[in-house]
């Protein structure tokens, strides 16, 4: 029995080991009483838990081993605050204005440094040059040369070595922020696509956790040159194998990059690829298989129940009867749509009348914002003001606004216009 209670004991501490706490306060007049801890998946946000204030402090509990970044997203006031895990616990403070985060005070030792770190890197990439130019016209010998002169070998001295055993996730992105993205000469523009590669394939699973993915794969598209997008694809993809996780990660985050830059070819090339594939999918290329298929053409375009619509009393979108639907993504604060969608309102009339209906869901932050401009808009308006945290971002696949599609009477997709002019012609009303 003795032996029995010996290694339940070493279970139980291990348990409470691998389980960390993510512990945030705010000031007392902070409107927000929920929030949502999230981890990182390359480049996607996965939903953790959500939890309700106690006396303005809120307590994640998270039970698995987990060295990333991790962001608590308040959906009330529409803040997001981003932080590290060690696997150790989390701890800060929110200085808020006008239920508006003003400052984040990190309290635990890896937020601390981390913060520490990122802070002595934007100085050195944005103020540095600024510094050696004004250094040209003020003297070695004067007070302010010497100034000038000490605060630029700080700035240019690197910003201390981290222990890797006891900062484990703090060494990784750094170091390889530095070889792969870092601005200087002698890091970024000498890593060739194999070294590129071998760090995909070899590196350990922070590489998912870290928000390096992304912009690591960009690089390595951008070293091969425009002309052979397809075979630095093929090259990579067949060294990390799309039946590994790793593989269909990257292919994932490769099939939203083609998405993003409306690289149509390659894109359905890839997503042809991982519909094919016969092994286990897991959860990040599965989101992406899914996404597009919701907004494939013929697909029956999902459901979405309205939070506070405009110009009608429907509840959902598929409440809204007509002989065709126009879906536009939009946002106030967005360059293109402030030029497109006055186009559209000019030709609603003639919509109207040929019982086609226009629905715009926004991906607004500020309500006033998102108020003033829908005041001009006589169709169904709708938002949940949150940017691109909004649900309808992931499920239609949404990556840059203005995004159209069009509906039949059945909802399904018969048209996705690149341009409100497509639109119109669509309609033959332009």
């Amino acid at each position: 029995m003795k032996k029995i209670y010996t290694l339940s004991t070493v279970l139980a501490a291990f348990a409470l080991q691998a389980q960390f706490t993510v512990t945030v306060q705010t000031p007392a007049d902070f409107k927000d009483q929920d929030a949502i801890l999230y981890t990182l998946n390359g480049s996607k946000d996965i939903i953790v838990t959500k939890e309700q204030s106690k006396n303005n402090t809120w307590t994640f509990k998270y039970p698995n081993n987990y060295m990333g970044m991790m962001k608590i997203y308040f959906p009330v006031t529409n803040n997001t605050v981003s932080f590290i895990s060690e696997n150790k616990n989390v701890n800060f403070k929110l200085d808020i204005q006008n239920n508006k985060v003003k400052d984040v005070i990190y309290l635990d030792e890896a937020n601390e440094l981390m913060s520490k770190q990122q802070e002595g890197s934007q100085k050195k990439e944005l103020i540095l040059p600024a510094l050696a130019q004004i250094k040209e016209y003020y003297k070695d010998n004067t007070d302010f040369g010497k100034a000038l002169k000490t605060e630029i070998e700080r700035l240019s001295g690197t910003a201390g070595s981290i222990d890797a055993a006891k900062h484990p996730f703090i060494a990784y992105y750094n170091t390889n922020y530095s070889k792969f993205l870092g601005n200087s000469a002698d890091s970024a523009k000498k890593v060739d696509q194999d070294e590129i590669i071998n760090f995909l394939d070899k590196s350990n699973d922070m590489l998912e956790s870290s928000s390096l993915l992304r912009p690591v794969l960009v690089s390595y598209l951008n070293s091969g040159g425009n002309t052979n997008v397809g075979g630095s694809v093929d090259k990579l993809l067949d060294r990390l194998k799309v039946e590994t996780p790793r593989g269909q990660t990257v292919l994932s985050e490769l099939i939203d990059i083609f998405d993003v830059y409306q690289m149509d070819e390659f894109k359905n090339k890839y997503l042809g690829m991982a519909k094919n594939l016969k092994c286990t999918i897991n959860d990040r290329l599965a989101s992406t298989l899914k996404s597009n298929a919701n907004v494939e053409m013929g697909a029956l375009f999902p459901n979405y129940k309205f939070q506070s619509a405009t110009n009608t009393t429907a509840k959902s979108l598929y409440d809204v009867k007509a002989d065709k639907k126009v879906i536009v993504f939009w946002s106030s604060t967005c360059s293109h749509c402030e030029s497109e969608l006055p186009k559209l309102l000019e030709k609603y009339n003639d919509l109207k009348s040929k019982n086609i209906q226009v629905i715009a869901l926004s991906l607004d932050v500020d309500k006033s914002s998102y108020s003033n401009k829908i005041a001009a808009f006589p169709w169904v308006n709708d938002s949940e003001l949150r940017g691109w945290n909004s649900s309808y971002v992931d499920t239609y696949n949404v990556h840059a606004t203005p995004t159209y599609f069009i509906l039949d009477a059945n909802n399904k997709i018969i048209n996705k216009p690149d341009h409100v002019g497509n639109v119109l012609e669509y309609f033959m009303v332009k």
